[in-house]
């Protein structure tokens, strides 16, 4: 067979696969379709290499990396899984006893596996994982060749079981290799106490089922204790669901949105501040920082944008939206963002995140990524990174005193 015939056939090939994919998601054709328009781009491109690469390709390898870049280039949680690749994924979900877990909050950041945030006590957190960490492998599998989905199936799994992993941390180019024991994750209750000037405080862990009614009872008993102010701290708070960020954020609000879920073929789903939940109308800051995400985001979303108080740190990572697992034809699968949870204004809080009204920069997360040329002794045992003055809390404390002093003038 000719040059031009293999090209021509490997071109209406990947065409075939494409309409597969999309015409899969329920998208229709039309001659103003951009996905349509730029199929004679992706046949020329696979064509050029075809004839012209230095090398014969292997084809299958270059189309299934076409396809999970395609997919992988819309969201972190967005993904394609190959016949294999599926199968592994379901065998995998299908063997966790989801009791054992890492007590940690995976993303994807600069490609790799990223820690958003851990918690405190849990598996990850006693393996010395922090928030920022970039986990370079897993059992062995760069993070960088595997979807979030794929990456997440690793997190649970039967009590006592090991996961090992490679950890990179700022100013240190040499990955860490670190063993996490998966054990039943026991979420702390939330801590308060009252600090000077009768400002409360509280400090949130993870907004776990239960954990909104937990906030409300210690938003009570401040109160008692002759809070006249309150700080909510979410820092490092990515762990839970999001209908507990929902409850908290009401905690604090009688009217207004909270936040809404709405996709292209997802009907919208507005929810509303009940004034019946809430139990306080105290002035209000709220703490969060880069561990700041999903539930915990939308807490700090409804607070600043229905200007119920003052969200003070640094801007938050961006975490909140629904995945469907869509079967296709051969064995492969698709995993994608269906809905995205909204800000009052309208914002995507997985594509803005939530930047503060008062900027206080956290702690310095400049990151060498794997595979940078470093040279370095054997590294140490990975450590968690010391914590200093909490300058966002001092900030959070001297905001409270100098609106009471305006409120007094």
């Amino acid at each position: 067979m000719s040059t031009k015939a293999k090209a021509a056939i490997l071109s209406v090939s990947f065409a075939i696969v494409l309409f597969t994919v999309v015409g899969g998601l329920g998208v229709k054709a039309s001659t103003s379709d951009g996905a349509y328009r730029q199929l004679g781009v992706y046949s020329e491109v696979l064509s050029r290499i075809r004839s012209e690469y230095v090398e014969e390709p292997n084809i299958p390898h270059v189309t299934q990396g076409a396809l999970h870049g395609l997919l992988e280039s819309l969201d972190a949680s967005s993904s394609y899984l190959d016949p294999e690749e599926y199968k592994e994924y379901k065998t995998r979900r299908s063997n966790n006893d989801g009791k054992g877990t890492l007590g940690a909050t995976i993303s994807k950041r600069f490609g790799y596996a990223a820690v958003v945030s851990v918690i405190p006590g849990g598996p990850a957190d006693k393996a010395g994982l922090a928030s920022g960490d970039i986990i370079e492998a897993i059992e062995g599998k760069s993070t960088r060749d595997l979807s979030l989905a794929q990456i997440l199936t690793y997190t649970t799994g039967p009590v006592g079981s090991n996961l090992n992993v490679s950890v990179v941390r700022a100013r240190r180019a040499e990955p860490a290799k670190v063993t996490i024991t998966r054990d039943v994750l026991n979420v702390p209750s939330p801590q308060d106490k009252m600090l000077e000037e009768g400002i409360g405080y509280i400090k949130v862990d993870a907004l776990t089922k239960g954990k909104s009614q937990e906030i409300a009872n210690k938003v009570k008993s401040l109160q008692k204790n002759g809070a006249k102010k309150l700080i909510l701290d979410l820092r490092e708070v990515s762990e839970g669901e999001m209908t507990e960020g929902v409850a908290t954020a009401n905690l604090f609000l009688s009217r207004g949105v909270i936040t809404y879920l709405q996709g292209q073929k997802y009907a919208r789903e507005t929810y509303n501040a009940e004034p019946d939940k809430a139990v306080t109308n105290l002035p209000l800051v709220v703490l969060v920082n880069r561990g700041t995400a999903g539930p915990a985001e939308v807490v700090a979303a409804a607070i600043l944008e229905n200007n119920r108080g003052d969200v003070l740190g640094d801007k938050t990572f961006g975490i909140g939206s629904v995945q469907r697992t869509i079967d296709m034809p051969g064995g492969s699968a698709l995993i994608l963002s269906v809905a995205k949870y909204y800000s009052p204004s309208g914002k995507a809080i997985q594509d803005t995140a939530i930047t503060p009204n008062i900027l206080v920069a956290d702690a310095d997360d400049d990151l060498i990524l794997p595979d940078d040329g470093t040279e370095s002794a054997e590294p140490e045992p990975l450590r968690k990174p010391e914590k200093g003055e909490d300058e966002q809390l001092r900030r959070a404390i001297e905001v409270m005193k100098n609106s009471q002093k305006a409120s007094l003038q």
